[in-house]
């Protein structure tokens, strides 16, 4: 292969700007305010129908009466009267049940609901506004479509009453030439990726972009090899050869998956119960350890098996990373890396795969990406953390890891795991793409640039509703005003 020749990615941005979004504070508020400038002009709602599988129809009427009830907007009837319209997808499902008293009949025992709604609001010319995606809280009995839909209600009118500021702006690409774009690597952002690059594609269809999720293992290797154009990447590490612009693009979350007969999405668990069961100390279900943090829960007196990754994995990385910041033991004898070498346990490739293999095997327990739970109704726990509260996934406990992982701008950031402050999720972490620092083929330089742009400024509200927290707006600004100057 001919050697390429340096041009304008050799980009040298100080780790204080890629990675500024640990520099100040994040509220939710501001988690939502990324797309207000345009969402605040709206003022009439279309609610099209939900799609998605069973209640799908529940979901919809009740986000109808809910919006109806809330006032701020105003319903209409049809998209031709409407300023913005709602999409999109929603599903319920029962997980288990629950009682405070186990010997309690089934009669009298609580359904757990596991489910999501996840919507866009988009404008007149078909443009994403706004997306978001929320679950049942955690003790969700009773009607569960009006606990969605009253969630994303209140969202959407924090979004639309958010702080004004000017919209990011991206500069013109039409214009570009034919080009392919191939890459690869996490997983954890891979959904998006997928729809990400179908939006870009849409608008630029002279630009193909295919993106394969074999893990961050395998993308950095087949980037180093110069087999794709770029890799994404969910973990910290900056010392590859060569050193590769690092472009941070959305924070996600691993969630314990697990499949135990009867037992809800209410699960809740330590650190020290989740370091002991994958050391392999805590083997039953059942174990005092388990019990104390689940009162009300019949846990079955069943061997708990253990499902990991198999393939060299950021997810991994962060699963991993976590545990060693909660346990010593872990730490000393397991470690935090990509492909580790697992005390216990079953291995499977991908989120896909662990997560299939959690749905197919009784009393398993595994870790997936947040949305991978959600897409195969898996039950998924809350993770004591350090502040003391079990906190279940969501976009707002993301965004609040962040906000609590402040380092001075002239240092790198640890990661985002087990971070300080309440209301923070424990597991969770930023995902990178990977960029070369030299492309010779004017076509694909002019591409990943556009894209790169794109996906800062207008790619960061479809984001939402797949269940990834947006980045702050200072960082998506300052890296965007670094790609400009090239």
């Amino acid at each position: 292969m001919p050697k390429r020749a340096p041009i304008i990615f050799a980009v040298a941005l100080p780790a204080s700007v890629v990675f500024i979004a640990l520099l100040s504070p994040l509220t939710a508020r501001e988690l939502l305010a990324q797309s207000a400038a345009e969402l605040s002009q709206v003022k009439k709602l279309y609610v099209a129908p939900v799609g998605g599988g069973a209640g799908a129809r529940e979901l919809h009427a009740s986000l109808v009466k809910q919006l109806r009830k809330a006032g701020h907007f105003q319903i209409v009837e049809t998209p031709a009267q409407a300023d913005g319209v709602i999409k999109g997808t929603g599903q319920l499902w029962i997980t288990g049940y629950i009682s405070v008293n186990p010997r309690a009949s089934k009669s009298s025992r609580q359904s757990v609901y596991g489910g999501f709604l996840s919507v866009e609001v988009r404008g007149k010319g078909n443009e994403v506004l706004w997306s978001y995606l929320v679950t049942p809280n955690r003790f969700s009995g009773g009607n569960v479509a009006d606990d969605l839909a009253g969630n994303l209600t209140k969202q959407l009118i924090a979004a639309q009453g958010g702080r004004k500021s000017p919209g990011l702006s991206i500069e013109s690409s039409d214009g570009l030439d034919a080009a392919t774009l191939h890459g690869a690597g996490a997983t954890l952002p891979a959904p998006l990726y997928l729809k990400w690059f179908e939006s870009f594609s849409e608008k630029h269809p002279s630009i193909q972009i295919q993106y394969d999720g074999v893990g961050s293992e395998e993308g950095l290797r087949l980037l180093t090899e110069e087999k794709v154009d770029f890799a994404g990447s969910d973990v910290l590490d900056t010392t590859s050869q060569p050193p590769f612009l690092r472009v941070p693009t959305v924070l996600g979350g691993v969630v314990p998956i697990y499949k135990v007969k009867n037992v809800g999405s209410n699960l809740r668990f330590t650190p020290e119960m989740l370091a002991g069961i994958y050391l392999g100390k805590i083997k039953k279900w059942n174990d005092p350890l388990i019990g104390a943090s689940n009162n009300g829960i019949a846990l079955p007196d069943a061997d708990i098996v253990v499902i990991h990754r198999s393939d060299g994995s950021g997810t991994t990385y962060t699963w991993s990373d976590f545990l060693s910041k909660i346990s010593t033991d872990w730490k000393s004898t397991v470690g935090t890396a990509m492909t580790l070498t697992w005390p216990v346990g079953s291995g499977a490739e991908h989120n896909e795969g662990v997560a299939a293999l959690v749905q197919k095997t009784p009393n398993s327990i595994g870790y997936v990406e947040l949305v991978y739970a959600i897409q195969h109704q898996l039950s998924f726990g809350s993770v004591r953390n350090a502040s003391g509260e079990f906190i279940h996934a969501s976009l707002e406990s993301l965004a609040l890891a962040a906000r609590d992982a402040a380092v001075p701008s002239s240092q790198l950031p640890t990661s985002i795991t087990n971070a300080a402050g309440k209301g923070a999720y424990p597991i969770a972490t930023f995902t990178w793409l990977l960029v070369p620092p030299q492309v010779d083929d004017p076509a694909k330089k002019a591409a990943l640039l556009a894209l790169l742009h794109w996906l800062l400024a207008d790619g960061q509200k479809e984001c939402s509703a797949l269940g990834y927290a947006p980045l702050p707006r200072d960082l998506a600004e300052r890296v965007l005003n670094s790609l400009r100057a090239r």
